[in-house]
């Protein structure tokens, strides 16, 4: 016999946790649609070659190719490799997506997509080789208003408060910004500047002298005095709207792409008091690199003020051309991503989300089988009103409804016997509160739903 367990790297939740989760993708999904982004699905695949097209050995080494039973396509037979890989983000498909559908969509287009995505990373706590990633990108043709990288941290800020995870704060940067900086330093774009930005998006991480015993050490050698205003630059987080601009003011005069970072930055903070998003969420952080040579401007992370151990639970950015390697147009754009399995996971572990009750709402007890008609009839009515309802189809022991419910996560037992019957009532016991209650049978449908709608008034505060 072989023992059942799951392949390492996957997430598999019991019921009452799946229901907490897809809760947690239901409110990501509601709050992508209020800002107007239009779902997308791509398939779980791609051509081999259209996936890679980007990408180097460390990204083909995680990827998990698709060996099929019958003959490979002529993209396989060339390069070597298998025809299919599965996707390993949104992003590159989202680039063939948009190539090959190009004349039919309209611009600017703007997407969202909740599908899972697969890494072949080495299996550990709390890293997965199968994760839902939840994107949404605006895609320009040929340019894209910079007011669009302002609405990224609207769409995040709807979606933490709305999560109800604790204060969060979404920190900003612009890639421009940092290059102009760089360059200032002597440190000019190219392969030295993109090692020096790795090393500076892991000070969060990794603490400010580790970071700068890297920069002076072997393999980059920056002198003392050019690593001390890096980290003086890198290390700047301010602290409300104002102290944001006065920042960006307080850099002075710089190159013509530190001034466009600039001018950028301060066009998206303006932006942000007109979306209504609070001071004490959003923060400029000059560490922020994110994704190194993809992102070319405005970038974000999204962090837990009372749990930074976290770190970001959403980040995203600016890109030029999202598509240059699958059409000769030029498609800007910017986007934010959420990893929904991971942050579930984390989230979970910190003990910010608890499982959730069931989303059947009431169970229909059934006393004797004579009046297995009767709790069908009321479990049907309360279904046409809009309430989830189970009906316990074989007569039990009361004791082992009642325990099979608070197991299930059901709230509330309905029960109708022949003493009920008699008086043309129905017995409710609310298994949260342990009281219970009767109504009318007619009236059952309406003294739920109160009893529901105070649940998720609560729920709300």
């Amino acid at each position: 016999m072989i023992k059942p367990r799951t392949t390492p790297g996957v997430m598999e939740l019991l019921p009452r946790d799946q229901i907490a989760f897809q809760r947690m993708l239901d409110v990501i999904r509601r709050n992508y649609e209020r800002f107007g982004f239009l779902p997308v699905e791509t398939p779980v695949f791609e051509l081999s070659e259209v996936l890679l097209t980007k990408t180097g050995g460390e990204t083909e080494r995680q990827v998990y190719f698709v060996q099929s039973t019958g003959a490979l396509g002529n993209a396989a037979e060339s390069s070597g490799l298998p025809e299919l890989a599965l996707r390993f983000d949104l992003t590159v498909p989202l680039a063939r997506y948009v190539a090959e559908h190009e004349h039919d969509l309209a611009f600017p287009f703007r997407r969202y997509q909740i599908q899972r995505v697969y890494r072949g990373e080495r299996a550990q706590r709390g890293r997965f080789r199968e994760f839902y990633q939840c994107d949404i990108d605006v895609i320009g043709k040929d340019a894209l208003s910079v007011r669009h990288d302002a609405e990224m941290p609207a769409v995040i800020h709807a979606v933490f408060s709305e999560l109800g995870v604790g204060p969060f704060t979404i920190q900003l940067n612009n890639r421009k910004l940092l290059r102009g900086f760089f360059e200032g330093v002597g440190i000019a774009e190219g392969e030295r500047q993109a090692l020096v930005l790795r090393e500076i998006d892991k000070l969060d991480k990794r603490g400010a002298e580790a970071v700068r015993a890297t920069l002076t050490g072997e393999g980059f050698g920056l002198s003392q005095d050019v690593v001390d205003r890096i980290m003086g630059f890198v290390q700047a987080r301010s602290t409300s709207h104002a102290d944001a601009l006065a920042r960006l003011d307080a850099l002075g005069a710089g190159s013509a792409v530190l001034d466009e970072g600039r001018d950028e930055l301060r066009q998206v903070l303006a932006l942000l008091k007109g979306y209504g998003i609070p001071e004490k969420n959003y923060a400029l952080n000059f560490s922020i690199a994110r994704g190194l040579d993809y992102y070319t401007g405005t970038v974000y992370e999204t962090t837990l003020d009372a749990h930074p151990q976290i770190g970001s639970v959403c980040s995203g950015g600016r890109y030029d051309n999202l598509a240059s390697s699958y059409t000769k147009s030029r498609l800007p754009g910017v986007g934010i991503s959420i990893g929904a399995t991971r942050l579930f996971w984390q989230l979970r572990e910190a003990g910010i989300l608890s499982t959730a009750e069931s989303s059947v709402q009431a169970l229909v007890g059934l006393m004797d089988d004579g009046r297995l008609a009767d709790s069908l009839d009321i479990a049907r009515r309360l279904r046409a009103a809009g309430i989830n309802a189970e009906v316990q189809l074989e007569a039990k022991k009361l004791a082992k409804q009642f325990q099979y419910a608070d197991r299930a996560g059901i709230r509330f037992v309905v029960l109708y016997g022949d003493d009920e019957a008699a008086r043309n009532v129905v017995k409710v016991k609310d298994l949260r509160s342990q009281d219970q209650f009767e109504c009318r049978r007619e009236e059952l449908a309406a003294a739920l739903k109160v009893e529901l709608e105070q649940q998720r008034a609560m729920g709300a505060q």
